[in-house]
Parts: structure tokens; sequence; C-alpha cells
């Protein structure tokens, strides 16, 4: 019988071993199975190995969501006095998990008597009061699940995006993952990220795998998109049999419907640090993330750093209004400069609690739990929001027993004034390389980016005036003003920002003459008076305004016509403000006919860009209908930007 209990006594230090080595390289899913055998092939009467292996048990099951059976665990290591200073209050984080408040409360106090100062321990206590409280009354938030977005494994993590908001990208370990290997650390498959379009109806389509070369046999997780959605973030976790795994933010590169193979975002070069869950903000200039990294103020915090086009700044933690000594994580950010993240070491519910922090003018954080019922006993993070509006999706593993975490979508009804604008080129396309600078009488001063299809959207305050002024290098600036008024409704403010090429010639259309004459007709007013603008935005420009006729009639009859008729675009400008000098009038007959663009193409499909509208190709179009539409194409005024240096140097330089 000695001799059994001896093996018996080996057998198990063996399996102990053997969890240990998983344990240390991070796969507790498997760590823990191995110690479940050493614990049950230790003797009761050897309370210190059975106390250690029950402790051991505990931690892997809480790092991997298994509540109750990490709940029998510390329970176990207590009572075979297992010494732990962290015993007693992971009990207590569990049974908080767990939603059963009155035994969590019972633990945190005695946490607190060991320790008053145990700012984890009084956090926790404080939310386990409050959170029965919190579930009955709960808030203005209403969720429902996703079903479609849902499997029967961890869906988590999504990040809306796309011109629409109709578009998202999450991570799951559904079955459909790229790696056969299931991971150590969960039991489930390696996560990837996926993807999901609304269709006309509203409803997601069925997820698929991202096209490209984002997914791989490891882990990829928690994505986020530059505000063009070019560029997505998102973490990484490699492996490594022989060393312990730490995440890493990547980044790939949209090019037409695939991503790039994804290069790391080096933050820092230190090897043992854990970077994750990217999160870029609404304006672009700020990437946050969640990190261990030496500085902090315990477990994982909620860092920041600069996407500056000089370079990137140096990380920034955010301090400790919002930094816990416990796991701050899974950062979003909404574009009214609000930042959402989650947190077990702030009061909460239970788990991770999804909170809402904002910055006022001095840098200060002010930071809100969400409650119920946003928040649960269970972990809710993760959060992405459509646009502007206090609406979008986030993920909880509440009511699930295994821990896998499921998809919900969320809606806060508040009022909300907005403004909408796109920009691109005068008859031309979008520019999404382009940017609009937003400045209010309250002291709003803002540089928005745009999205591919060259819009923004920002929230803007009632009772403020802007002005939003559209820029894109080698196109004239272009300004709109808004006066917002107190409304007690949302509204929208739509602006057009179409800005000049400075390369190119461009059209001004409604500008109308008399039949056979130079003169101006009143219709022409409007047209004009927008040109008079734009000059007066740009008083640096000189140009050249031209008119020119259809090939129709004697050609020199249509070259001193279209003469007259630019000298006339001409004086309605002098008389209306604009420097002479910064005029030039000119008329070109029929001699310069129109070349068609891609826009003008789109437009009508007898023509293809880049035809030039002479009267070889206009006679040669079969149809009389066809031969006036060009004919009218090339009856038109237009100016060409001749210099953009106007005055800079020399105020009487014409």
């Amino acid at each position: 019988m000695v001799i059994v209990a001896a093996l018996c006594s080996c057998g198990a230090d063996n399996i102990a071993k053997k969890g240990d080595q998983f344990y240390a390289i991070g796969e507790y899913f498997d760590a823990a199975a191995e110690y479940k055998k050493a614990y049950a092939q230790t003797k009761a009467t050897d309370r210190a190995k059975r106390g250690e292996r029950a402790w051991k048990m505990a931690e892997c099951y809480r790092r991997i969501g298994y509540c109750a059976k990490a709940v029998g665990g510390y329970q176990n290591a207590i009572r075979y006095k297992y010494e732990n200073p962290n015993a007693m209050l992971y009990l207590a984080q569990m049974q908080h998990k767990m939603g059963n408040y009155k035994d969590a409360i019972k633990s945190y106090r005695a946490c607190l008597e060991a320790d008053p100062t145990d700012t984890l321990a009084y956090n926790g206590l404080l939310g386990c009061e409050q959170a029965p409280g919190w579930k009955a009354a709960g808030s203005l938030y209403s969720i429902k699940k996703e079903p479609i977005l849902t499997s029967r494994r961890s869906d988590y993590s999504p990040a809306l995006t796309g011109d629409d908001w109709d578009q998202v990208y999450f991570s799951t370990t559904r079955n459909q993952a790229k790696g056969s290997e299931l991971s150590g650390v969960t039991g489930a498959r390696m996560a990837d990220i996926f993807y999901s379009k609304k269709d006309d109806k509203g409803k997601w389509s069925q997820p698929e795998p991202v096209e490209g070369e984002v997914n791989t046999e490891y882990e990829e997780g928690s994505c986020s998109f530059t505000p063009d959605g070019k560029t997505m973030y998102f973490t990484c976790c490699t492996h490594d049999p022989e060393y312990p795994r730490y995440a890493q933010i990547m980044y790939s590169n949209r090019s037409d419907a695939a991503w790039s193979k994804p290069q790391e975002f080096i933050i820092s070069k230190d090897t043992l640090t854990a970077f994750a869950h990217p999160a870029v903000s609404g304006d672009g200039r700020w990437l946050y993330f969640s990190s261990n990294m030496p500085g902090g103020h315990g477990g994982y915090d909620i860092w920041r750093i600069g996407l500056d086009n000089h370079g990137l700044t140096a990380p920034e933690n955010l301090g400790d209004r919002i930094n816990t000594p416990g796991n701050e994580m899974f950062p979003s950010c909404r574009f009214n400069g609000e930042l959402y993240f989650s947190s077990d070491g702030l009061p909460g519910m239970g788990g991770l609690d999804l909170f809402m922090a904002k910055q006022d003018t001095l840098g200060n954080w002010t930071v809100r739990n969400l409650r119920s019922p946003m928040n649960s006993a269970g972990d809710d993070f993760g959060m992405t929001f459509e646009g502007v509006h206090n609406r979008g999706l986030f993920s909880t593993n509440r009511g699930n027993g295994r821990g896998w975490d499921e998809i919900m979508s969320f809606v806060c009804p508040e009022i909300i004034q907005s403004v909408k604008g796109w920009v691109y080129e005068k008859d031309g396309y979008e520019l999404p390389e382009g940017l609009v600078y937003m400045v209010g009488n309250d002291g709003t001063n803002l540089r928005l980016t745009l999205r591919s299809d060259g819009s923004f959207e920002q929230v803007i305050k009632p009772g403020v005036d802007y002005v939003l002024l559209g820029t894109c290098k080698g196109y004239l600036n272009h300004k709109q003003e808004i006066r917002v008024d107190t409304s007690s409704v949302s509204r929208q403010h739509v602006l057009q920002f179409p800005l000049v090429n400075i390369t190119a010639p461009v059209l001004v259309r409604n500008v109308f003459y008399a039949f056979d004459s130079a003169e101006l007709t009143e219709n022409s007013t409007q047209a004009l008076d927008s040109l008079v603008t734009l000059l007066k935005e740009n008083p640096n420009v000189t140009i050249e305004m031209s008119a020119h006729c259809d090939y129709r009639g004697p050609e020199e009859y249509n070259q001193k016509l279209s003469q007259r008729r630019a000298e006339s675009v001409v004086r309605y400008l002098i008389q209306h403000g604009i420097e002479a000098q910064r005029l030039s009038p000119v008329g070109y007959g029929k001699t310069r006919p129109k070349v068609i663009t891609r826009k003008l193409a789109e437009q009508h499909s007898f023509l293809h860009e880049g035809d030039t509208l002479s009267v070889e190709f206009i006679q040669a179009l079969p149809e009389p209908a066809q031969q006036d539409i060009c004919n009218a194409l090339n009856r038109r005024t237009e100016f060409r930007v001749l210099r953009t240096t106007y005055g800079l140097f020399d105020k009487k330089d014409p």
C-alpha cells in the first residue's frame, strides 16, 4: 500500500508539472485539465499540495471564464489554508461575476478586514451593493441578441465600418475559423476575423472570413478601422510552445476587396509586454489600446498613442480616473469624443462592465458605468457605434455557463445635432484624401478626416456657429457656415464641398447669354455669384475666364462672340468685388472642343472618357440627338486657375 501511495503521489506530481508547463505559456484550458487530474490523485491528508493544486486549478478557470469551477477551486484552496493574499479577492470576484452578490459581499468584506486599503475589494463591494438597484432601475438603453452574428462558439468585439455603417467585422471561434488545432487557452478553435454586411432591408448576411491575409492559424481579434476604412488594426496572439503568448497589435491595408499581409504595429520593443484591443479615434488622431506595459496602475491599462503624420508619439497612460489595479480593456471611440471601455476594477455589476469616459477642457476624465441592461454579472465589452449615433453592437457572455461570447445590438435614444458633408471634385468624384477644418465660436477647432466616399459626420452643439473649410491638395478651398439652433429634436445638417481642381478647366454651369449675344441673362446670377464667393474665399488665386462655341457659324464670328462673352463674365465679377488683375478673359470660339471626362461618359452612354468633341467626331455620330448633345457640351463657359500666389509676395503684382 505504501508503494501504491508513493506511485500515486509521484504520478500526481508529474501531472501537476505538466500543468505548470501549460500554465507557463498561457494555455490555461489545458493546464486546468492537468491540475484537475493532479488534484484528484492527491491524498486529502496532503493538505499543502491539495491547496496548491486547487489554487492553480482555480486560477486557470478564472482566466478562461469558468466561474463556478473557479469558485470551487478557490474555496478548496482557502479550506486547505493555501497562503496567497489574492485567494479571497479572487473568490469574491468570481462570486460577483456569477451574480451571487450576497456571498460576494461577505468575501469582499473579509478582504477588507485583512487589508482595508485594498482598492479592488472596496470597488467590488461597492459594485455588489449597487448592482441590484441598477438592475431594477434599468436605463435608457435597450438591447437585443443578433442571431445571425452569433454562433455556438464565441463571437466578440464587433467593429462597424463602411460608408453607411453597414459592414461589421468581429472575432469568432466558430468551427469555420481557419486554424485546425484547438486553443490551449480556451479549448475552442483559434479566433479569426469574420465579416458581414447589411442588405437593403437591414438584415445581416451570413458571416464569412475576411478576404486577404489577415487570418492565420493563430488568434486574431478586436479590430478597428481608420476613418477612411483603408487600414485595419487588430490583435494577434501567436503561439510558441517554448514561450508565453503575448498579444501584439497588427495592421493591414485594404486593396480592392482584400486585406494585405499584416505587419506588426510596434509601440515598444519590450517583448514581455502585451499590446491588445486597438481602437482608432473618430478623427483618426489617436490609437487607444490595452497593455500591461510598465508605468501602469496594475493589470491591463488603457493607453493611447498619437497617429501623427510625422510619426508616432510616445504612449500615454490615461491615468487613475480610468485605470485601476484591475483590468481596463477593449476601448472604443465615439465620434463625439467619448471613450468607452470595459473594467473589472471599477465598481460594477460583475466581471467586465462597460464604462463611458469623457475628457474636459483641462484633460480630466469623468467616468460613468452604463449600468443595466448594457452591463450584467458577466463580461460586457467591445462596443462599436453606428456613426455619430448612440446605437451599435457589443459583446457579452452573460447567462452562458461555458463563457461563450455573443453579439448584441443596443440603442440609446438621444437628441443629436450633427453635420454630414461630402468633399468631392467639382463635376468629378469624391476626394477621400481631403480634410475638413471645423471651427466654432465656442472654441471648437477640429480637423476632420474623410471616409472612403469623401464624407464626414460630426456631432455639433446647439447654439453654436460653425465655419467649415473643405480642403485637398491640388484643389481650391471651399467654405461653408452653419448656425445650430436649440431644437429639441435630432437634426442632421447636410453640406457639400465641391472643390475646384487647380490643374484642369472647371465648367461654370448655368451661365446663359441672350441669343447670338454676349449679354448675360438673369438666370446666370446664381452661378456667377457662387463664382464670386469662391474667388473671395481663395483671394490668392488668379483665373483665366473662357467662353467656347460649337462649330456651327463662321469661325471669326464665333471667336469674337466667345471673347465678348468671356469679357461679360469678367465685368460681372469685377462689379461684385473681384480685382480685375485676377481675371483674364479669353474667347476660344470653336478651337478647343470639349474632352469627355469619366463623369460625363457615365451620363451619356454613347460617349467615352477621353473623347474629343471635334467637328469630325460630332458629324460621325449616327443620331441628330447625339450631335445636339455634343454641340451643347462644346458651348460652355469655363475657368482655369493660373496662379495661387496672387498678392502673397507683391500686392501690385498682377
